[in-house]
C-alpha cells in the first residue's frame, strides 16, 4: 500500500494561504511509560477522529520524531479556524484530554516526564514554495495536490512569486488601495 512516486519534478498545487501545525511530544524520562504512553497514544486517537470526519479540516498529517525522545506530527489545515473550531470543540477528544491535562497540572502532579508542545502557522501566499523530486505526493502536496513543477515555475523565485486568482486579484487590490 505505498504510494508510487510521480516521476520528475512536482510542486504543491496550492492556492491561497496554507495553515500547518507542528505538535509533538518528548520524552524527559523513558522509565515513566505510564506517563508518556497514554500522550502518545491521545495522539493517536486524536488524528483516527480527524480522519473520520474530514470537515473538521485537517487535509494530511506527516508522522516524524526527531530523536530517540521527541516525536511529532506535521499537520496541514484548510484554515485556522478550522484549526481552532477542532481544539475547542467540547465533543472532541482534543478538549477532553486538555481538560484533564490542565487539572493535573493545576493540582502539582505534572513531574516532568513528558513535555509537550505545538506550533501554528499561517502562511500567505507568495510566502512558501515547494519542490518534490521523483516522489508521491508528501507534505504540502500531499494536502493540497501535486502538478508538475513547469505549472509554478522551474525555479523557486517563480514558485514564491505564483499567484492564485483571488491572490493575484488581492494582490493587485492592496497595489491599488
Amino acid at each position: 500500500m505505498f504510494a508510487k512516486p510521480v516521476p520528475g519534478r512536482t510542486t504543491a498545487d496550492t492556492e491561497g494561504d496554507v495553515v500547518v501545525l507542528l505538535i509533538g511530544m518528548r520524552v524527559n524520562h523513558f522509565w515513566a511509560v505510564h506517563q508518556w504512553l497514554p500522550v502518545m497514544l491521545s495522539m493517536f486517537r486524536m488524528l483516527g477522529e480527524l480522519a473520520r470526519d474530514r470537515d473538521r479540516g485537517l487535509l494530511r498529517h506527516v508522522m516524524l520524531t526527531a530523536s530517540p525522545r521527541t516525536y511529532y506530527v506535521v499537520q496541514y489545515w484548510e484554515s485556522k479556524e478550522k484549526l481552532y473550531a477542532y481544539a475547542h470543540a467540547p465533543e472532541m477528544f482534543h478538549h477532553r484530554a486538555w481538560k484533564v491535562f490542565n487539572r493535573t497540572e493545576k493540582a502539582g502532579k505534572a513531574r516532568g516526564h513528558v513535555g509537550l508542545w505545538h506550533e501554528a502557522y499561517v502562511v500567505p501566499e507568495g510566502s512558501y514554495e515547494s519542490i518534490y523530486f521523483d516522489m508521491p505526493a508528501f507534505g504540502l502536496a500531499g494536502a493540497h495536490g501535486q502538478v508538475p513543477v513547469e505549472r509554478r515555475g522551474r525555479y523557486a523565485k517563480d514558485r514564491f512569486a505564483y499567484r492564485s486568482a483571488a491572490g493575484a486579484e488581492r494582490k493587485a487590490a492592496e497595489k491599488a488601495g
